[in-house]
């Protein structure tokens, strides 16, 4: 197996699959607008970017408009009356989190979701307990891809960075993580936009598909 002392994930398209409730939340919102459906696939690709992104999409609007925060406000209402409705954990990551607790190895959450959507989430999926750490933009002054949420998790359980694995779907991520000192796992199974090549992030290693993760951290 690999030689970690700790194990930190992204939140959205990295340990958990959240976008079915995004998509519940927009095409809501797009209906009481008067507006089509997207589909799913166009939601997903956004996901990564929050809310600014979401908006930004589906009213083709940019942040600068007059309406734009009033809809992106409307939008979280939406989003956090149904957050964890289908809302799940990855195919193969229970395992991972299973492993990490019968071996001893701390996990937790570094993400660049609020705290107040990030809490609801994990509480509503059982998960808060279990994490060692949970670190939010709240938390500190400046979100990833500054590594100052992944050196402020890493100081939380009391664990060097080198001995910490940090496993995004972003670039902001991987960028983040090397500041930070950590080892890097491009999560290949997120929500990636059709213009990034993951190949170019200089990850320490890339993950197809999130039931591959458990082989790579796990194997003798």
């Amino acid at each position: 197996m690999l030689d970690f002392k700790a194990l930190l994930f992204d939140l959205d398209g990295t340990l958990l699959d959240t976008a079915p409730d995004f998509v519940t939340a927009l095409n809501k919102q797009l209906s009481l607008h008067g507006r089509d459906p997207l589909p799913d696939h166009a939601i997903r690709s956004s996901v990564t970017n929050g809310s600014i992104g979401l908006i930004q999409d589906g009213f083709g609007m940019s942040p600068d408009h007059g309406q734009f925060e009033t809809l992106r406000e409307e939008f979280l209402e939406l989003y956090f009356a149904n957050l964890a409705d289908k809302t799940a954990l990855f195919s193969g990551l229970q395992q991972v989190l299973d492993d990490c607790t019968a071996r001893g190895i701390p996990w937790g959450v570094v993400t660049n979701k609020p705290w107040r959507y990030t809490e609801a989430t994990m509480v509503q999926l059982g998960l808060m307990d279990a994490a060692a750490t949970v670190i939010c933009p709240d938390h500190v002054k400046h979100a990833k891809p500054d590594p100052e949420s992944i050196v402020l998790a890493c100081t939380e359980i009391a664990i060097a960075p080198q001995d910490c694995l940090y496993v995004g779907d972003h670039v902001r991520d991987i960028d983040a993580g090397r500041a930070a000192g950590t080892r890097n796992i491009a999560a290949a199974w997120g929500y990636i936009e059709a213009t990034e090549n993951i190949n170019d992030w200089q990850a320490d290693w890339i993950v197809d598909q999130s039931h591959q993760l458990h082989e790579l951290l796990f194997k003798d």
